[in-house]
């Protein structure tokens, strides 16, 4: 599935050149690829849908993987103390909600 390594570290703002974090970024984008296909009941396809149990890496489907890619690039332990967290309006189950198959 195309979703490059240097759009994913422009996202995260990390150096280009930093090559340090590549294999964890892209265990995590192969993560969230799978999240997202679990989450829809769909599996993501290049190009145009061809069968009702796919789906096509839209624009909408793309910027879920940013956000979970994001997200757990920044928190990478289960548990964060002393701070207080909240869901981000409009993120990933927003971006994916008309997807679900029911």
């Amino acid at each position: 599935m195309a979703i490059e390594l240097a759009t994913i570290k422009e996202h995260l703002r990390v150096h280009p050149d930093d090559i340090s974090e590549d294999g964890l970024i892209q265990g995590y984008v192969e993560a969230a690829k799978s999240h997202v296909e679990q989450h829809c009941d769909r599996r993501l396809v290049d190009g145009a849908p061809s069968l009702p149990d796919e789906m096509g890496l839209t624009a909408d489907v793309r910027q879920a993987i940013f956000l979970l890619v994001a997200h757990w690039y920044a928190n990478r332990e289960a548990v964060v103390t002393g701070t207080i967290n909240s869901q981000v309006q409009l993120g990933v189950e927003r971006l994916l909600w008309y997807r679900k198959r029911f």
